[in-house]
């Protein structure tokens, strides 16, 4: 599998870099990690005539706590995030993410930035990012902005990126009651059904969640009746847990291929939202 020709190029900062996506208009394309990119390139799905690479701009990999904000650089590699032990305490449903993504060759090489900027509705971090309630940090043509979470991720491989902007990095509370869990096809490790559950705790019960699905439809989603449903839960009684997280995909057309059914994902959906709160909610209990 061999890409079609392209010219590359490389970026020496954030604002050269949208000067270049100006310059080569809507044929050109970043390259951070490429794990996302290299293989749509090898399969023709993506025949980009310039690339753009970034990945030697400095200063966005990093992971910085400030207080109780995490930012992270869009180029910090997934390796990075999982080896992080200041985000395995503020926020480890993003660093159970990063931990279960892919293999290690992946880890090493692909970026929070990159896989975010892809789309794709099964990979982890989407989940992971909509239950934080994060930031995206963008950097244009028309100058730097922020956008929501819930207003990044927009469909099937769709973002809000528009074709000169650069992801530089994400930003959210701390959350140190949360947890991402999924069901991971055994061949690409993507998620079939992944989970995130975000929990603000008053004592054993829950005061307020954030609950996110991937792998099931279009794009990562927020479970809303689930979030409702999980108020004042008491986390020790599993079957109330479980009821709560009944209809987790309700709303949200799943997605049918040769591994799973839309209605085995469905199902799958209440299963592991139930066991994202069970986790997110046994991690306060480590704390007190």
């Amino acid at each position: 599998m061999i890409p079609v020709a392209f010219d590359y190029v490389r970026a020496t900062s954030v604002d050269d870099a949208v000067r270049l996506l100006r310059e080569h208009g809507d044929d050109a394309k970043l390259l951070a990690g490429g794990h996302s990119l290299i293989p749509m390139m090898k399969l023709r799905l993506a025949t980009p005539a310039t690339l753009i690479d970034i990945s030697g701009i400095p200063q966005l990999n990093t992971v910085a706590v400030n207080g109780g904000r995490i930012t992270i650089g869009a180029l910090t590699t997934h390796a990075a995030l999982a080896a992080s032990d200041a985000l395995r305490a503020s926020a480890p449903v993003l660093w159970d993410a990063a931990n279960q993504l892919g293999d290690p060759q992946v880890r090493n090489r692909g970026t929070i930035g990159g896989a975010s900027a892809h789309g794709d509705p099964a990979a982890d971090y989407p989940a992971a990012l909509l239950a934080l309630d994060a930031t995206f940090t963008i950097a244009g043509a028309g100058g730097e902005r922020q956008i929501g979470a819930g207003d990044f991720f927009r469909g099937m491989f769709e973002t809000a990126l528009a074709s000169t902007d650069v992801l530089t990095a994400i930003a959210f509370d701390a959350a140190p009651a949360s947890a991402y869990v999924k069901f991971h096809h055994p061949a690409s490790h993507y998620a079939v059904v992944g989970a995130a559950a975000v929990l603000t705790m008053n004592g054993g019960t829950i005061g307020a969640a954030r609950i996110a699905l991937s792998g099931i439809g279009d794009a990562a989603f927020r479970a809303g009746s689930v979030e409702s449903a999980l108020t004042q839960v008491d986390t020790a009684d599993s079957a109330a847990v479980r009821a709560a997280c009944a209809g987790a995909a309700a709303g949200s057309e799943a997605r049918s291929d040769t591994f799973a059914s839309g209605a085995y994902r469905a199902a799958m959906a209440d299963v592991f939202a139930a066991r994202a709160v069970a986790l997110a909610a046994g991690r306060t209990k480590t704390r007190r």
